[in-house]
């Protein structure tokens, strides 16, 4: 099923989708990736904030290249998941509803999602060229000093990415294997 979501993107809109859907996300997201989500977490700690609004949030694994004139920003491809996969529990459990990456989650990844009614998008690991096409505007909203990785607030169009794990626990990885094994 083909799916437009928008941002901010409630647990109630997450209800509805489902492993396999096709969906094209439009609005605000943000990058971050392990060295992100482990600075965000020990800020959080500390101050209990976040350098943007988790709540109903949408956070892409991704550390997109420099901007290249003319453009919103360079190549932008998605990181392998499970390196978030220690921060992405706390994170959900304190509102985050999406998740863009590759690769699988881990069970106690797995088991916020379905507890938090919070789902993963996978995007699709090297089209970053066609993924940045979508991204409109970019700009860092924390940790400068992390170069590539530092988080970036994107307004994105029709971003493209299919439901991997969905909010009863469906999982698109497990589910398409199956189907072949009995080929």
């Amino acid at each position: 099923m083909n799916v437009k979501i928008t941002t901010p993107f409630t647990k109630e809109e997450a209800s509805k989708l489902r492993a396999g859907d096709i969906v094209s996300i439009t609005g605000t997201i943000y990058t971050a990736r392990d060295a992100a989500h482990k600075r965000m977490l020990e800020d959080y700690e500390k101050t209990g904030k976040f350098p943007f609004d988790i709540e109903n949030a949408i956070i892409y694994y991704a550390g997109p290249s420099p901007a290249k004139p003319g453009q919103a920003i360079g190549s932008a491809g998605p990181t392998t998941s499970y390196r978030m996969d220690a921060y992405a529990p706390k994170l959900l459990d304190l509102g985050e509803t999406g998740m863009i990456g590759k690769g699988a989650r881990g069970k106690e990844v797995i088991d916020a999602m379905i507890r938090n009614k919070a789902v993963y998008f996978a995007a699709t690991g090297g089209a970053a060229a066609l993924i940045s096409s979508h991204i409109k505007k970019a700009e860092v909203i924390a940790y400068e000093d992390l170069g590539a990785e530092a988080i970036h607030k994107l307004y994105v169009e029709d971003f493209p990415a299919v439901v991997v794990n969905d909010t009863e626990g469906n999982n698109l990885y497990e589910t398409e294997k199956a189907k072949y094994r009995t080929l």
